[in-house]
């Protein structure tokens, strides 16, 4: 049995998988190019940063992301044992001291005999070797190139992504659904609009608020017409741009209401915006073509003016920033490991899984997999009524096209066979059968 495994990234998934992997005996050789080499978005010399943020979200159980930490609390994770160490109040959300946090961290990976930490850049991967990839969001140009040459086409450098909403919040009086000229099955949920409704929505979308771009995900004076570095950004045009250029630009394009008729009326509606399934269940569905920088708020105060949308839960909003990621459902196994390379698995933000905890969980899942790989035992598959199982689902679902990262949230989950009308209570009961549910594989 060859029972070393190179991880590269140090980051939340990075660590979680080092650890996971060192517990289980594997001699793990943990890659992390700081402090030689910072991204531009990384500035502390430890472990598992908190760049943007240092709230992990709320810890309540009833909530996605207070659901997936009591999954991580029972899979032995060490992201959540420096977090209960490093806490400090904020009301229900989980937030830490940053520095205490990475510190915390940064000593358990350093002493544990089963890890050796090498401080630098890894630029080629070596397929030949058991391999862990958790390099993030912002992945250097070297490796990223040579993940390219991995994956193919399937590696994106931004992240251009819609809204996904629940299919349970929409006022179906309003919508309907249909595909156009009646043709194949009737996939698409539509939201008919008539001139009025369409000019309040398009007049409120053109005067909104949009994220303020970071330096580094802005064009590169050195590469300004690069296809391949900001193709996203040139192939998905954001809705609010799209708007800008006239009243009418997006009854020609996105919101085009040729070939449908709204049965509510008989007629054909002024404009249409269309949602497509985003999973199997169809319990979550996104805005065809409204990829956005608009700030979180304001995609809520205007996509609910969209008739059938005016109490949508919003599961994701849009996004359009600097995110390396692979197409996960092309290339990934729900075990976290390629298809055609077994031996080599990823973790953290670069398989689709959004947010600190997702990245962090993603890591002991991807750990406990590499160890039993190693030890030529089965793969371990978590149900998918618990949120971890239902992420790895997710980013490993063949049937997901136009793949947007997602993080944890109640639509991924399959829904309680009672109707329970109280949503507090609703989700608390899906939380605790999914913790059953780990607790009987576990």
């Amino acid at each position: 049995m060859n029972n070393e495994v190179i991880v590269i990234g140090a980051g939340l998934a990075g660590v979680e998988a080092a650890f996971t992997l060192a517990k289980g005996g594997a001699l793990v050789k943990l890659y992390e190019m700081k402090p030689k080499k910072f991204s531009p978005a990384h500035k502390y010399n430890g472990f598992a940063e908190l760049v943007c943020s240092n709230s992990l979200k709320a810890d309540r159980l009833e909530s996605a992301a207070g659901m997936l930490k009591e999954e991580m609390r029972i899979l032995g994770s060490l992201t959540m044992e420096s977090a209960n160490e490093n806490r400090v109040s904020a009301g229900g959300a989980l937030a830490v001291d940053r520095g205490g946090f990475s510190d915390f961290i940064t000593q358990k990976i350093k002493s544990h005999p089963n890890i050796e930490v090498i401080n630098e850049e890894v630029c080629e991967i070596p397929i030949d070797k058991n391999v862990i990839i958790a390099t993030g969001p912002l992945t250097s140009d070297s490796l990223a190139e040579s993940i390219k040459k991995l994956c193919g086409d399937c590696l994106y450098f931004h992240d251009a992504a819609a809204p996904i909403v629940t299919y349970e919040s929409l006022d179906k009086e309003k919508v309907f659904f249909a595909s156009r000229y009646g043709r194949g099955e009737a996939d698409y949920i539509n939201c008919p609009m008539d001139r009025d409704e369409y000019m309040k929505f398009y007049t409120e979308l053109i005067h909104a608020e949009s994220v303020e771009l970071k330096d580094f995900e802005k064009a590169s004076s050195e590469k300004p017409n690069s296809k391949d570095r900001f193709k996203v950004y040139e192939g998905c045009m954001p809705v609010e741009v799209l708007a800008g250029r006239g009243e009418d630009t997006m009854r020609f394009g996105p919101l085009k209401p040729v070939g449908l008729v709204d049965p509510h009326t008989g007629k054909r509606p002024y404009a249409v915006v269309q949602l497509r399934a985003e999973n199997r269940n169809g319990t979550l569905y996104n805005m065809v073509g409204f990829q956005t920088n608009l700030k979180f708020g304001e995609q809520k105060r205007v996509f609910s003016l969209i008739p059938g949308l005016e109490n949508a839960e919003f599961m994701r909003y849009g996004v359009m920033h600097r995110n390396t990621f692979i197409n996960s459902p092309k290339l990934l196994t729900e075990h976290f490991n390629m298809r055609e390379h077994s031996n080599i698995f990823f973790a953290g933000q670069i398989t689709g899984v959004e947010g600190y905890i997702e990245s962090a969980a993603s890591g002991i899942l991807a750990g406990k997999n590499m160890l039993r790989f190693i030890e030529g035992k089965d793969m371990l598959s978590l149900p998918g009524e618990c949120m971890l199982g239902a992420l790895s689902k997710y980013i490993s679902d063949e049937s997901v096209v136009d793949f947007q990262p997602m993080g944890a949230n109640m639509g991924i989950l399959p829904p309680l066979n009672v109707r329970i009308k109280d949503k507090k209570e609703r989700y608390k009961q899906i939380a605790v059968k999914g913790l059953e549910k780990l607790r009987e594989i576990i």
